[in-house]
C-alpha cells in the first residue's frame, strides 16, 4: 500500500489556487472587487495577449498600508470578516482571503500601493509565492496590480487556456458586468493599447446600458422597481423584441454582486414566457438588495448564491416582472424596406420621379416636419396643412432642385422625416385593440388562409389566425382553471402507466392538487398506475403524455407553486385545439376573434412567445412605391 504523505506548501497553493484562478479572467474579477471593496472610484484594467502575459488593475482606493502588505498575500487573510457568523452578513465583494495567494501562487505578480495618510508607497513583488522584494517607493494614492506570465509554473493549466482574442473576450465581458454592477465607478479598459470600454461613473444605470448595448437596446427598455418582504429591486428590462438564443442578456445584480442563480433566472423567464418564442431569452439589468439572510460562500468564485424563501422570492419576482411586461401595447411595426436608409445621402440631380399630386403631398409632409418642432403633431400638420398660405409651406423637392441658386447636388436627411411620422403613428398602436377603435376597422380580407389585412388609420395591420386563437384559448382554459371549474369523466379502458422512482414520488406528493384538476389515479401494483378519469374540459389532447409532462414539470420545479405549473402545462397543451393556418375562416368569425383578443389583458403575444399583431404605416408603404423620396 502506497505510504500516506503530507503535500508541501508549494503544490498545496498550486492546487488551492485552481479553485479560484480558471483564467486569466478570474484575476481581473478577484482584483478588481477588491479595488470595489477598497472604496475606488475610478479603476483601470490593462491586457495584453488577452491577460495571459500581462494584466494591470489601478485604482484610487485606500490602498494598503505597508506593514500590511505582505500578509495580505498569506492564505486566509482579509479585512472583510472576523468570524463565521459574519458570512450571513457579508456587504463586500471579497471576504475568503484566498484571491491574493492564489495568484500570487501561479503568476509572477508586482503590487504597488500607498494610502491617503503615507508619504510614500510600497513596491512588493511575489512569484510562485515567493517573495522577492518589498520596497519604499513613490506612488499616487490607491493600488496599481501588475500580473505577468499567468500559470507560468503549471505548465497542464496554461496548456488549455484558450487564445489569446477569447481569453480577452472574457475579461471584456466580465469588466462590463463590474461596470454595470457599480455605475457610480468609472471603468476603463484597456486592451492590446486600444481602450475598449470608458465609463463615467455619473451612477446613471440607463447611461451604462446605453454605453454598453446601444442605441437600440437602451431605447426599449422598461423601468422596475418593487419593495416587497424579501428583496428591493430596481432596474430595467428589455421588451420581448429584444431576444437572444443564450442567458447572456441576464443581467442581475445582488447588493451589488454579479451572480448567476437558477431561482432568479427561471422567475424571470417564466414571466416573459407567453411573449418570446421558445428558446429565447430576454434582456434584463436588474439591482437587488436582499433584506434576508444569503449563503454567498458557495464556492470560491463567489458566483452562486443560496437564499432563504426560495418559493416566495421566485414568485414575486415572477408576478413582479409580469405585471410590467401586461397591459402594454406590443404591435411590432415592420418596415416594409428591411435596409436601413444612409444617415446623409446626396443625389445627382435627374428626373423627378413623383406624380404632380404626390409633389403637393411631400410638401405638406416636409411643411408639417418644419413646424412638429413648435409642439404640433405631424398629422395635426397635414390636416391643416390647406390653410397655410403656399409662400409659407416648404419648397417642394422638384423646386429645390431646380433653383437657379443650387447646386447640382442636394444634400438631405430623409431618416428625420420617417423618424417625425413614424413617432405620431406610433400613438395609434395604444388605441388599436378597443371597442371605439374597432368601429373604425376595415377589414381587408385573408391572405394565404393564415393572416387577417385589417386597415386602420394609416397602418395596415396583419393578424396570424393561428396565433391569435391559441391566445384565446390559453386566456380561456387559463380563466377557467382558476376559477376552479372542474369536473371529471371516467375513461374506459383506464390509462395504465409505468412510473419510475421519482415520478412516483412526485405522483404522491402532490396527489392532492392533481385529483383537484378532475384526474382519479389508484395504485396498479408495482411500478404501475392507474388513471380512470381525466378533466372533461380537455379535449384532442394525449392525456398519458400530459401526465407525465406534469410529473416532470414538479421534479424540475424549483421555487414554483404547484397549481401554476398545472394550469400552465394544461393550459398550453390545450391550445393545440386552435384554428391552424390553411384554415379558411369567415369574415363572422374573424368578428368574433377579434372581440375575444379585446377582452385580454395581452393579446400581442400567443403563449409561445409569437407576436399575433404586426403593423406597416402607409408612410413605409408608399416609401417603397416611390409616392416618397
Amino acid at each position: 500500500m502506497p505510504n500516506i504523505a503530507i503535500l508541501n506548501q508549494e503544490t498545496i497553493d498550486k492546487i488551492a489556487a485552481g479553485e479560484v484562478v480558471e483564467r486569466p479572467c478570474s484575476v481581473v474579477k478577484e482584483l478588481v472587487e477588491n479595488a470595489i471593496d477598497a472604496g475606488a472610484t475610478a479603476i483601470t484594467v490593462e491586457i495584453k495577449e488577452g491577460g495571459i502575459s500581462f494584466i494591470r488593475i489601478t485604482d484610487n482606493g485606500c490602498g494598503i498600508e505597508r506593514d500590511q502588505v505582505a500578509v495580505a498575500f498569506y492564505r486566509h487573510s482579509t479585512s472583510k470578516i472576523r468570524s463565521a457568523e459574519d458570512l450571513l452578513t457579508v456587504k463586500s465583494l471579497g471576504f475568503r482571503g484566498e484571491a491574493l495567494s492564489s495568484i500570487s501562487a501561479v503568476a509572477r505578480v508586482e503590487l504597488i500601493t500607498k494610502t491617503y495618510d503615507e508619504l510614500t508607497g510600497t513596491r512588493y513583488v511575489i512569484e510562485g509565492s515567493k517573495e522577492l522584494s518589498n520596497e519604499e517607493i513613490g506612488a499616487p494614492d490607491g493600488t496599481t496590480f501588475i500580473v505577468k506570465d499567468l500559470f507560468y509554473n503549471v505548465p497542464a493549466r496554461r496548456k488549455f487556456l484558450k487564445t489569446a482574442q477569447t481569453e480577452g473576450s472574457y475579461i471584456s465581458d466580465m469588466v462590463e458586468k463590474l461596470a454595470l454592477s457599480h455605475p457610480d465607478i468609472s471603468f476603463k479598459f484597456i486592451n492590446n493599447n486600444q481602450t475598449k470600454l470608458h465609463t463615467s461613473g455619473n451612477g446613471n444605470k440607463r447611461d451604462i446600458i446605453y454605453h454598453i448595448f446601444g442605441r437600440e437596446i437602451s431605447s426599449s427598455l422598461l423601468e422596475v422597481k418593487h419593495e416587497c418582504e424579501y428583496f428591493k429591486v430596481e432596474g430595467f428590462i428589455g421588451k420581448p423584441v429584444i431576444t437572444r438564443g443564450n442567458r447572456n442578456y441576464e443581467n442581475y445584480f445582488i447588493n451589488g454582486r454579479y451572480v448567476k442563480s437558477n431561482i432568479l433566472s427561471r422567475a424571470i423567464e417564466e414571466a416573459y414566457k407567453s411573449f418570446l418564442m421558445q428558446h429565447q431569452y430576454p434582456f434584463t439589468v436588474l439591482y437587488f438588495t436582499f433584506f434576508s439572510e444569503l449563503d454567498v460562500n458557495v464556492h470560491p468564485t463567489k458566483m452562486e448564491l443560496r437564499f432563504d424563501n426560495n418559493n416566495e422570492i421566485y414568485v414575486e419576482l415572477c408576478d413582479t416582472i409580469y405585471a410590467i411586461l401586461s397591459h402594454k401595447e406590443m404591435i411590432p411595426e415592420v418596415p416594409v424596406d428591411s435596409t436601413p436608409a444612409p444617415k446623409k445621402i446626396v443625389h445627382e440631380y435627374k428626373e423627378p420621379i413623383p406624380e404632380p399630386f404626390e409633389k403637393r403631398r411631400i410638401n405638406e409632409v416636409r411643411a408639417a416636419e418644419s413646424r412638429s418642432v413648435y409642439g404640433q403633431s405631424v398629422t395635426s400638420a397635414i390636416k391643416d396643412s390647406s390653410a397655410i398660405e403656399p409662400a409659407a409651406k416648404a419648397p417642394a423637392v422638384n423646386e429645390q432642385l431646380t433653383d437657379n441658386t443650387s447646386k447640382t447636388s442636394v444634400s438631405y436627411e430623409p431618416a428625420q422625416v420617417v423618424t417625425a411620422t413614424q413617432q405620431t403613428l406610433g400613438d395609434y398602436d395604444k388605441v388599436f385593440l378597443t371597442e371605439s377603435s374597432k368601429k373604425q376597422f376595415s377589414i381587408i380580407g385573408q391572405l394565404f388562409k393564415t393572416y387577417w389585412l385589417i386597415e386602420f388609420e394609416d397602418k395596415l395591420y396583419i393578424i396570424d389566425q393561428h396565433a391569435a386563437h391559441e391566445k384565446v384559448l390559453y386566456e380561456k382554459t387559463m380563466a377557467r382553471l382558476a376559477n376552479k371549474d372542474f369536473t371529471s369523466q371516467r375513461i374506459s379502458p383506464p390509462i395504465v402507466m409505468t412510473l419510475d422512482a421519482r415520478e412516483s414520488e412526485m405522483l404522491e406528493k402532490y396527489r392532492p392538487q392533481i385529483e383537484q384538476f378532475g384526474y382519479e389515479v389508484e395504485h396498479f401494483g408495482g411500478k404501475e398506475y392507474m388513471i380512470s378519469a381525466i378533466p372533461d374540459n380537455l379535449f384532442h389532447i394525449d392525456m398519458k403524455d400530459l401526465f407525465i409532462e406534469m410529473l416532470d414539470d414538479f421534479s424540475n420545479a424549483t421555487g414554483r407553486q404547484t397549481p401554476d405549473i398545472i394550469t400552465e402545462k394544461v393550459a398550453s397543451m390545450s391550445c393545440k385545439a386552435a384554428v391552424k393556418g390553411n384554415d379558411k375562416l369567415t369574415f363572422p368569425e374573424i368578428n368574433e376573434l377579434i372581440d375575444e383578443l379585446l377582452s385580454l389583458d395581452n393579446p400581442y403575444n400567443c403563449p409561445h412567445g409569437r407576436p399575433t399583431i404586426i403593423s406597416m404605416s402607409k408612410y413605409e408603404i408608399e416609401k417603397k412605391f416611390k409616392r416618397i423620396v
